[in-house]
């Protein structure tokens, strides 16, 4: 009953609407050069929002994505801010925040998303509120490259999920957007983090401020992976999530683990004794069926998908429990750091 339960619940958003347009910097860290990156900050660039400045934030002249960045005249600095613990986008924050420090609101931007044109609006509108600490979305990864991009497109369903939800709720940092004054008492904190997003949201939480979760100003992010790509990429995401909260693991293995028990019994029991126990493959059904609803465009792979991914999220826990170090846009980061817990 538990998992016709959460599995039939109302899913929850905050699309808010005021006249909130606050002095805003939109800091978009850049490492090379991702699948459709042109249109993505054409798409960041032409927000119907006049009072923000997009400045993006490269390590060096030499980087790749600059040839881009400069033919579609965005602005952009050198990162350079001095921390011994943070990753490359932290450090690219953390310097865009020290050079622009006179902006009311800040907004993270990943390089690989692609917005509508008033994403950043509706992005911005909860900051009003006095109770908010965050205001973040979830992408919708499009896939690019056949089977395994398809896999991703419904492995992101779980983040939405988690988002729906005011209990499980964390600030994504593809898109996120905070008051000056959040930080400001805890930039030191913030600058010595790996993950932008684990950082912020932990200050959120102590500060018993609220996360909103904007659904309309969802991105896109272009996704070609293939089985490798994909694989890394979740167990790397699984592995943050877990540094980040222990309890995401436990909750995970729970979750997903009694769901495969119930799913797999009713098979065999259905099959073997009576054909009553295949009614216990609601649950299952229901599960289904809430992913299928959130696709762009149905089809056969993605019913695959939505079968086999509680398998795959399982083997993601199993393995990003045992993590160390992960990789990310080319360098190698230390999770297991305390001093960054």
């Amino acid at each position: 009953m538990g998992h016709i339960f959460i599995e039939s619940h109302k899913y929850v958003d905050d699309n808010i609407k005021n006249d909130y347009y606050p002095k805003t910097l939109v800091m978009l860290p850049c490492r090379g050069i991702d699948y459709s990156l042109r249109s993505n900050l054409n798409s960041i660039k032409n927000q119907n929002y006049n009072n923000f400045r997009l400045v993006c934030v490269v390590d060096n002249e030499n980087e790749g994505a600059l040839k881009i960045i400069k033919e579609l005249n965005v602005e952009y600095i050198i990162s350079d801010y001095k921390c011994e613990k943070c990753s490359g986008k932290v450090k690219a924050i953390s310097t865009a925040m020290k050079k622009f420090d006179d902006y009311d609101v800040y907004v993270i931007a990943d390089s690989d998303i692609y917005v509508k044109n008033d994403w950043l609006i509706n992005l911005i509108m909860p900051l009003k509120n006095n109770d908010a600490g965050l205001s973040t979305t979830f992408p919708y990864f499009a896939p690019k490259n056949g089977f395994w991009s398809e896999v991703k497109e419904v492995w992101g369903f779980v983040g939405m999920g988690l988002m729906e939800s005011k209990l499980t709720r964390f600030g994504w940092g593809g898109s996120l957007a905070f008051k000056r004054e959040i930080i400001e008492d805890n930039f030191n904190f913030f600058s010595e983090h790996i993950s932008d997003d684990t950082a912020l949201t932990k200050i959120a939480k102590n500060k018993n401020l609220k996360i909103y979760y904007t659904k309309n100003s969802m991105p896109y992010v272009n996704s070609p992976e293939n089985f490798v790509d994909f694989f890394e990429w979740a167990n790397r995401q699984t592995a943050l999530s877990i540094s980040a909260d222990r309890r995401i693991y436990y909750y995970g293995l729970s979750f997903y683990g009694s769901y495969l028990f119930l799913f797999f019994s009713a098979i065999l029991m259905g099959i073997f004794y009576n054909y009553l126990f295949f009614l216990f493959l609601i649950p299952a059904t229901l599960y289904v069926i809430n992913m299928l609803k959130r696709l762009v465009k149905i089809k056969f792979t993605n019913v695959i998908a939505a079968i086999i991914l509680p398998e795959i999220y399982i083997v993601n826990l199993l393995i990003a429990k045992r993590m160390k170090n992960i990789k990310w846009r080319g360098r190698k980061y230390n999770i297991t750091d305390k001093k960054l817990l």
